[in-house]
């Protein structure tokens, strides 16, 4: 058993260890906060450059690109120079993109802007999660990778209701010069905050003991695990370690390959089903069924917090009923949904009609595939692949979602909203076959069980 899957023993310093969880879970919160900021803004840039459906999809997905390079390259960074140095690293990028997003005179600053800000959410995206696994007990381990989620969708919800302040500040024509650069740069508050956090917070004990730094690493497994058991922890940690030298091609081949297509596939049915279509164009998509831009901002204030509420939900339930379960529930609630969405477009039913079964398909992604891929994705990895798996798999989940997020509003010109929400409900019928038959089961397992069992 590694540092990580100690169990809840009294020697577990549990206070500590939450402390750790939250502070690295702030990146999470800046996650949320960066990628759903662009839906308060995106009607007012559509007015301010006159753009057109291919360019909203840009200046809403021009942070996603920065994701796809920050998820790509944060492993080998944090691997090289320690999680804890490259965690801080992302907080500066969040605080210069929300600086530069919010002056610039054309679409190509703010594009590039927002490059840099990607660029953290990727590498934050994976070095999160990754971080709370490597401090967490296995009894809890799931729950404390859910408070990753959970700091995303507190983030989302945040800055929802901030769009919502701002954009009552001023009238139609003041939001578009000014009120989506005040949405904008109000990043700048919470990526300084993480940016001085990340120092109260040690480095993980296991890249300490990759870089033999010994006696670092017993004091950081000691004030979780407590003084006797920290030596002991160490052995094992080393023990681990001398297996880690695997490779991107050892990754793709030999008894390795399943974990790694799983993970990949998994990532990319998450981000298909859609949720990010409503996530970065929920005030659009509420105007659209001939919503008050007043009112739709107030929707999507709803909007996150039934994603806070029942991101709570899948806190509670991922160490009860298990990973596997959740995804299935979820995952049928969630297609459900999106075939009643498609219909409410299709036959032109207004009202809350729309509303309700978005808020039903947002409440069962934030109970199942919004943590729980998270959650599989830091466990069912080899030990000898770990990070790289992990940022080939955070790189999936980018990917997949710079597609959705570009391609939406073309979509929705092309073929309608009705047809775009049936072909995310197609998608989810496709994801719900695909746990049932190919997700294992990770619940009260250790990390090296979990490997085994790919053998």
């Amino acid at each position: 058993m590694s540092a990580t899957d100690q169990t809840s023993s009294p020697a577990v310093n549990m206070r500590v260890v939450y402390l750790l969880t939250a502070v690295a879970a702030l990146g999470g919160l800046l996650f949320g906060y960066d990628t759903a900021v662009i839906a308060g803004a995106i009607g007012f840039l559509q007015t301010k450059f006159e753009l057109t459906a291919a360019m909203k999809g840009w200046a809403a997905s021009s942070a996603i690109i920065g994701c796809i390079f920050g998820a790509m390259f944060a492993g080998y960074m944090s691997d090289r120079y320690g999680r804890k140095r490259i965690l801080i690293l992302t907080a500066l990028l969040f605080g210069l993109s929300a600086v530069g997003s919010a002056i610039p005179s054309n679409l190509t600053q703010f594009a590039v802007a927002r490059f840099i800000g990607g660029l953290g959410v990727g590498a934050a995206s994976m070095l999160s999660p990754l971080y709370i696994t490597e401090l967490a007990p296995a009894k809890i381990r799931g729950q404390l990778v859910s408070l990753y989620q959970l700091a995303i969708v507190l983030g989302i919800l945040l800055i929802f209701f901030i769009n919502m302040l701002v954009q009552n500040q001023g009238d139609e024509a003041w939001n578009v010069e000014y009120g989506w650069r005040y949405m904008l740069g109000s990043e700048t508050i919470p990526a300084v905050l993480f940016f001085f956090a990340m120092f109260f917070v040690p480095e993980s004990p296991r890249w300490l003991a990759k870089e033999k730094q010994d006696e670092a690493a017993v004091k950081v497994l000691a004030r979780i695990n407590g003084a006797e058991k920290a030596r002991e922890i160490l052995l094992e940690i080393k023990a681990t370690l001398l297996e880690e030298s695997g490779t991107l091609r050892e990754l793709f081949s030999g008894r390795f390959r399943k974990s790694i297509i799983i993970g990949i596939l998994l990532a990319l049915f998450t981000q298909f089903q859609g949720i990010n279509a409503i996530m970065y164009y929920a005030p659009e998509i509420f105007k659209a069924v001939g919503v008050g831009q007043n009112s739709a901002f107030a929707q999507t204030v709803i909007v996150g917090v039934i994603n806070v509420l029942f991101t709570f939900v899948a806190i509670w339930l991922v160490d009860r009923v298990g990973r596997k379960a959740l995804l299935l529930v979820g995952g049928a609630g969630m297609g459900v949904s999106l075939f009643m969405v498609g219909a409410a477009f299709h036959f032109g039913w207004g009202g809350y009609f729309p509303l309700v079964f978005i808020l039903s398909y947002v409440a069962c992604f934030a109970a199942s595939f919004g943590p729980v891929p998270w959650v599989i994705l830091s466990e069912i990895f080899p030990i000898k692949l770990r990070g790289l798996a992990m940022s080939v798999g955070t790189l999936a989940v980018w990917v997949a979602v710079y597609f959705v997020t570009q391609l939406f509003p073309i979509m929705v010109e092309a073929i309608g909203q009705a047809y775009t929400f049936w072909i995310f409900f197609v998608v989810s019928v496709l994801a719900f076959g695909f746990v049932w038959r190919m997700i294992p089961e990770t619940k009260e397992k250790t990390l090296e069980e979990i490997e085994r069992s790919w053998h």
